[in-house]
């Protein structure tokens, strides 16, 4: 039973650690905001400047802001009220995609402290049966607390950073969502100028 708690641990800690580098290495800035399409975005006052917009736009095709922004464009023929919509739909999808593997996360950081308690408790009850059998021994009681108590250092050692890594690339989604939601509420407003929404 120990030898399975531990191998479980082990699992959980290898998952975890896989999705905190992965989701870490996906959620970086210049992946997810390149600076050169902010800027044009910044610099795109009136429909003239559009065309530059979407070269960036298109030079960046697999970060979120430029699949937004390229979805703001195709509807610019569309009122603002309906552009806005299909935007907002489309941003809903792009968070959905960054939130990807932050569930499993979650997830470890509620087992693993789980899993260390059930390995608590194998531990205890081996200590006792050794007890009630008559085996008393020092070392053998030693042995079982030593287990008992690894198997909790252990289940808190995943979910700790689990957590935290979960809490910090939440709250990063969330900032870039906010910033990507100004850079294109600016962006429509420009390209819009007489709209009051309609």
């Amino acid at each position: 039973m120990h030898t399975l708690i531990l191998i479980l641990l082990g699992l959980t800690s290898v998952i975890s650690l896989t999705f905190i580098i992965e989701r870490g290495w996906a959620l970086r800035r210049g992946i997810i905001l390149p600076t050169p399409l902010l800027d044009s975005l910044d610099h795109c006052h009136t429909r003239a400047d559009v065309n530059t917009v979407l070269r960036f736009a298109q030079q960046h095709q697999n970060t979120p802001l430029a699949r937004l922004t390229t979805t703001a464009i195709e509807h610019l023929e569309w009122a603002k009220a309906d552009n806005v919509e299909a935007l907002q739909t489309r941003a809903r999808h792009e968070v959905s995609k960054m939130e990807r593997g932050l569930i499993v996360l979650e997830i470890i950081t509620g087992i693993a402290p789980l899993l260390g308690l059930v390995g608590t408790v194998v531990g205890l009850i081996d200590i006792f049966s050794t007890m009630a059998s008559g085996e008393t021994e020092a070392a053998a009681f030693a042995q079982g607390i030593s287990t008992a108590l690894w198997a909790t250092l252990s289940g808190l050692s995943i979910a700790i950073p689990s957590l935290i890594t979960w809490s910090i690339y939440n709250k990063r989604i969330e900032t870039y969502g906010i910033e990507m939601e100004t850079h294109l509420d600016v962006f429509l407003r420009r390209q819009y100028p007489n709209s009051n929404g309609n």
